[in-house]
């Protein structure tokens, strides 16, 4: 049941994790619902607890590191009747600005693959063992499934998402865990700050994160773990 689901939801404080927080709330449908969100703005994430708390929590953490993701998994396992989220979305993300792969400085590349990809790792490795069911949602790219210009660096981590997702299908698929699913989600283009990085000024001509939102949050809340190891995109109705 939607009204009994545990969500985890990283890079909760801006775009469209954002979104995500701000549709989930509002809605009639999951008012039960609750939501455990994290990001890097401690200033964002005490105004989203002045905001959302009681019913839904946020913590200012960076998904690159791993001791701190293993503290606030244990928290909300902990709130969450120590069965772990129904529903993990791994949402966090950074883009480098657009320039060759040789041009890219090694702390920006660094960067990105700490938080796009080891961040997810870190994520799942801390919440998935309390998981009794669900899903868990690895939020990629197109630029995961095809590659661009001078977007190495991003891409690179997107088709490394995708690949860790099918692959960790397989794994729950193996060891008999049925009842729990992962699968890779293309969002699609939508005006976001990280689409104005690589986009420039016409990612405004693309889907407005609350309009995304509305579509997007009702799709993953569908997902069951018949719906793991399948490359995914959030439909554009």
């Amino acid at each position: 049941m939607v009204e009994d689901r545990c969500i985890v939801l990283t890079g909760a404080t801006k775009g469209l994790g954002l979104a995500l927080v701000e549709e989930c709330f509002s809605r009639e449908d999951t008012k039960k619902v609750r939501l455990f969100g994290c990001g890097r703005n401690s200033a964002k994430v005490a105004e989203l607890n002045a905001k959302y708390a009681p019913r839904f929590r946020f913590t200012a953490l960076s998904v690159a590191d791993p001791k701190a993701v293993e503290a606030w998994a244990k928290q909300v396992v902990d709130e969450c009747d120590g069965t772990g989220p129904n529903l993990l979305i791994n949402n966090a993300s950074v883009a480098n600005e657009r320039r060759p792969l040789w041009n890219i400085e090694r702390d920006e590349f660094d960067a990105i693959v700490d938080i796009n990809l080891k961040g997810t790792f870190y994520v799942i490795k801390a919440f998935l063992p309390a998981m009794t069911s669900g899903m868990i949602v690895n939020m990629t790219s197109g630029w995961g499934r095809t590659t661009d210009a001078d977007v190495a660096p991003y891409c690179a981590t997107k088709f490394a998402q995708e690949g860790l997702s099918l692959a960790l299908a397989d794994d729950l698929r193996a060891r008999g865990r049925s009842g729990i699913g992962c699968c890779p989600l293309n969002p699609g283009v939508i005006d976001t700050d990280m689409l104005r990085t690589v986009f420039g000024p016409s990612a405004a001509n693309h889907w407005k994160p609350d309009e995304w939102a509305k579509v997007a949050l009702s799709y993953m809340l569908s997902l069951t773990a018949a719906d793991s190891g399948k490359r995914l995109t959030v439909p554009r109705h």
